[in-house]
């Protein structure tokens, strides 16, 4: 392959950018996982993570992708053929469902439509007619990447309470640790799912579990097997800082420089951040005459956007086409949405010139690939973006809370 100029447009959902910082941190040479430099690393970034998944209980490093971090969520506080509530939000959902029965759980799937979020009525009328409690744990995704549509976990956990359910509540906030306000403790989640290479800017291969005190005490009385994956021997080593078996040092040390930059942005600013990018760039997709997948505003997520192609043009296609002429990778429309979206990411490590720069790359690959659109939609997100900072959020809040269309028949 030829060389090109410029740096690639790495605009998919995740894997994000990694910003300088973090891979100059991660450049560094390794060093002894048992000596006491190492012990001071661990301690901070355990603390340190604690900051962002707002919790004061601990969180526990796996070297893993979030994929792992699912597992061990299950296998550590379940028994073979523990009823699990699911919810079906889109694919990944679908994934977590899939492992959840491949480890021989009962994993119920309330149906959905992949246009909107977990329905926390749904949820807590399932769980109100669950009279003998043999529903041992909700699983919902808090950000579904697939399809860019964000849950309200907090009613999903007053929908849990008001069932006077004891399920363990569980989220996964691969897509949105980081990058959309989440609260582990006031939302009472008792295990939350992370990966590294999303909001938390790190390259592939660390996933965490931050867990509750009730968490702690189900995985005292779960049966899964469970080795590699055990919080017992995580949370006796972690005490002091290391691990029971070889960490991966390196991205110890990204994801120390990446807490620290969290840190000195302030997670209010990085939320706030990411949420102008996104009505941003739904500006622009209004502005092309396309569809946003999310069907509901108040669940739009900031994270990703997902538009809908029309009739008769190929995602994919424009996909190709952006990549070849533009040098961008935009992310693809997954399973039974193969095809008929394509998804802009605008998390992690982004300004407002790179979106402008991704929303152009997007623009110019409509009218090359012969997609029918009106243009304007860059100049729409410019207007936005130029907007005081202060204003563009009130602009987004007031999206956001706008009344929700009613749901699609499923």
């Amino acid at each position: 392959m030829k060389a090109r100029a410029g740096r690639h447009f790495l605009q998919i959902p995740g894997p994000t950018n990694v910003p300088e910082r973090v891979l100059r941190a991660i450049d560094r040479a390794t060093i002894d996982h048992r000596g006491p430099e190492f012990g001071e690393l661990g301690r901070r970034v355990l603390d340190g993570l604690k900051e962002v998944f707002k919790t004061r209980n601990p969180v526990v490093i796996f070297p893993a992708s979030g994929t792992g971090a699912w597992e061990a969520a299950l296998v550590n506080t379940l028994s073979p053929g523990d009823q699990v509530l699911m919810y079906e939000t889109g694919h990944f959902a679908a994934l977590w469902q899939n492992l959840a029965r491949r480890l021989g759980l009962d994993a119920e799937f309330i149906p959905g439509d992949w246009r909107h979020g977990a329905d926390a009525a749904a949820i807590g009328a399932r769980l109100a007619e669950d009279r003998e409690h043999q529903i041992k744990a909700v699983c919902v995704v808090h950000n579904e990447t697939s399809t860019g549509v964000t849950s309200d976990i907090a009613r999903i956990r007053k929908a849990v309470d008001d069932a006077r359910h004891p399920a363990l509540l569980m989220v996964d906030t691969i897509s949105s640790l980081g990058s959309i306000d989440y609260r582990t403790d006031e939302w009472g989640v008792d295990v939350t799912v992370a990966g590294s290479q999303k909001g938390l800017m790190l390259p592939p291969g660390l996933s965490f579990n931050s867990i509750s005190d009730k968490a702690v005490a189900a995985s005292k009385r779960g049966r899964l097997p469970r080795a590699y994956w055990n919080w017992d021997d995580m949370l006796a080593s972690n005490r002091t800082g290391y691990f029971p078996y070889t960490p991966a040092t390196n991205l110890l040390y990204g994801l120390d420089e990446a807490l620290h930059m969290l840190r000195e942005q302030g997670l209010d600013e990085v939320f706030m951040r990411h949420a102008r990018h996104a009505e941003a760039t739904r500006r622009a997709v209004r502005a092309w005459g396309l569809d946003i997948l999310c069907a509901n505003p108040a669940e739009y997520s900031n994270a990703l956007t997902a538009v809908m192609m029309p009739d008769g043009h190929d995602a994919d296609h424009l996909r190709d086409v952006v990549l070849k002429r533009f040098d961008m990778s935009l992310g693809a429309g997954l399973t039974k949405l193969k095809g008929k979206i394509f998804r802009i990411g605008h998390l992690g490590d982004l300004n407002d010139l790179t979106l402008l720069g991704t929303l152009a790359g997007v623009e110019m690959g409509l009218a090359c690939s012969g997609v029918p659109h009106r243009i304007g939609g860059v100049r729409a997100a410019m207007d936005h973006l130029a907007r005081p900072m202060s204003e563009a959020g009130a602009v987004e809040q007031k999206q956001r809370h706008a009344p929700a269309p009613a749901a699609a028949p499923q």
